[in-house]
């Protein structure tokens, strides 16, 4: 089975994959842990948390299924940052669950700071048998529900660049803003409501 895994930053995407691989290791099944453009900078998966687990890093030009197929046996993948991968990966994946019986578990976000869908995660929604909006409640500053992910530089909400650019959530030059979608539309982060200075001060 092909199944996809998605929600805004800090909704326990990672955190998720790493207990999904834990209880398939203690059943006895032999998986692969992959991931690409981790917070870290490593080929490694990392949680908010604290939690971590080594990963092999998924390039461009990398072939998941001979990855798979050189080793012994796989029963399970599980994909963290799936969104990054190439679409022929993502083709890959479903070739391994189809052709080779391997369970992939993938992990993402759908969209980018611009609300566009990212076209790996597109094709995750066309292709999946089971895609699942990750349920942990992730707030805007506003208190409402957080649905899109902003890019934040030098203060300001970001409408343009590139698509892809690692940064995490610690409020350094560049960094990400989970909105609502009423402000991420306006771009309002915030920073001048009560609401907001009272949440960064306790």
């Amino acid at each position: 089975m092909l199944r996809f895994f998605h929600g805004p930053m800090d909704c326990g995407k990672s955190t998720l994959a790493l207990q999904m691989n834990y209880n398939h290791g203690r059943q006895g099944r032999r998986g692969l842990v992959l991931t690409k453009h981790d917070r870290s900078g490593g080929p490694q998966i990392t949680s908010r948390i604290g939690l971590g687990l080594e990963a092999v890093e998924v390039v461009d030009d990398l072939d998941l299924v001979r990855l798979v197929l050189e080793r012994d046996r796989i029963d399970y993948l599980i994909c963290d940052e799936a969104c990054f991968y190439t679409v022929a990966q993502i083709e890959q994946l479903a070739d391994l669950v189809d052709e080779h019986g391997v369970d992939v578990y993938a992990f993402g976000l759908a969209s980018d700071f611009r609300s566009r869908m990212f076209p790996a995660a597109q094709r995750l929604f066309e292709l999946a048998d089971e895609v699942s909006r990750l349920q942990v409640e992730v707030l805007c500053w506003c208190g409402r529900e957080g649905r899109l992910n902003a890019r934040v530089v030098d203060g300001v909400m970001a409408r343009t660049g590139e698509q892809v650019v690692i940064a995490d959530t610690d409020g350094s030059q560049v960094h990400y803003r989970v909105l609502c979608r009423r402000h991420y539309r306006t771009g309002d982060l915030g920073e001048s409501h009560p609401a907001s200075l009272a949440a960064s001060t306790t």
